[in-house]
């Protein structure tokens, strides 16, 4: 019980912290990449680490077809077009501006959960959403940060890939997958690399000739991979499987505050009052949606 404990703390950890992160690097790498192309190169690359890593530690652990077709369909919805949508919109957008805007996902896993599985969410938790849809409309009413067409090209982008993260989020949390972690994950990485990689091509993207790169994109791309998606998306998937739904998905309240930081330190991106003051009411959103006890 504190090992699953302390797993459970630790991957809360590190999809606030290193999915935080990822805001910045992607941007950083989207200089000198196209964001599907950038997308499904990290995906693909990670897939292939952690295949490795499953054949060299659990080789004995199998998947069953139904287990595999599981994984293709998370990996195709939650990687290949969510995390691929909201990469993209970074071209328009600055990365903590981004991350704030997904703070919006918890309201559509509720609202998902409450349409299609009758669960009615507890006062507490529409409390805790509210506050966070709260913070993002005072964060999109802001001129100053929003204000060309390409700018509201990129919000639509973000929620469509909110939606797609959704749809994913419950598949995954119902579905039965890989019991093996490295490989339900390599499943899913080299599905949705696949995915971005064919809505490169369709979209004309120009491929990333890796000799011609700077060291930070190298450096961001590396980050992006190792921590980014097999660290971090492993952490997403276990938590799913120990935690409802709601819960893991307060991450997109708490990723904003550290690329928003971020962002402002290393990126020149602009943090105003309002922001700051959206941030606040968010992150107060996370503190009552997980401070209520999970019922039986």
């Amino acid at each position: 019980m504190k090992r699953e404990k302390f797993l459970i703390v630790l991957s809360f950890a590190t999809i606030y912290i290193v999915w935080g992160s990822t805001y910045l690097f992607s941007a950083f790498a989207l200089r000198e990449m196209d964001a599907f192309r950038m997308v499904s190169y990290r995906f693909l690359i990670a897939s292939v680490i952690g295949f490795i890593i499953w054949k060299l530690t659990s080789p004995t652990l199998k998947a069953s077809r139904k287990q595999i077709k599981n994984a293709l369909i998370a990996g195709t919805i939650m990687l290949g077009l969510g995390s691929g949508a909201a990469i993209w919109s970074l071209n328009h957008l600055d990365s903590g501006f981004s991350a704030l805007i997904i703070s919006a996902e918890p309201l559509i896993i509720v609202l998902m959960m409450w349409v299609y599985k009758s669960r009615r969410p507890a006062m507490q938790t529409i409390a805790g959403i509210a506050l966070g849809i709260l913070g993002m409309s005072l964060l999109i009413a802001q001129d100053e940060l929003v204000s060309s067409t390409n700018q509201w090209i990129g919000i639509m982008t973000i929620f469509f890939s909110m939606l797609a993260w959704g749809v994913g989020s419950l598949f995954v949390a119902e579905s039965e997958l890989p019991s093996n972690a490295f490989l339900n994950i390599s499943i899913q990485l080299l599905i949705g690399g696949l995915v971005s990689l064919i809505i490169s091509i369709c979209l004309f993207e120009d491929p990333v000739i890796f000799s011609e790169l700077s060291f930070r994109a190298i450096f961001s791309l590396g980050f992006l991979i190792l921590f980014g998606s097999l660290a971090a998306f492993t952490a997403f998937n276990y938590l799913l499987k120990k935690v409802s739904a709601e819960k893991v998905v307060t991450n997109t309240y708490v990723n904003p505050l550290i690329a928003m930081i971020l962002g402002y330190m290393f990126n020149e991106e602009t943090i105003t009052r309002q922001s700051v003051i959206a941030a606040a009411i968010m992150l107060f959103g996370v503190f009552l949606i997980n401070s209520r006890k999970k019922s039986a």
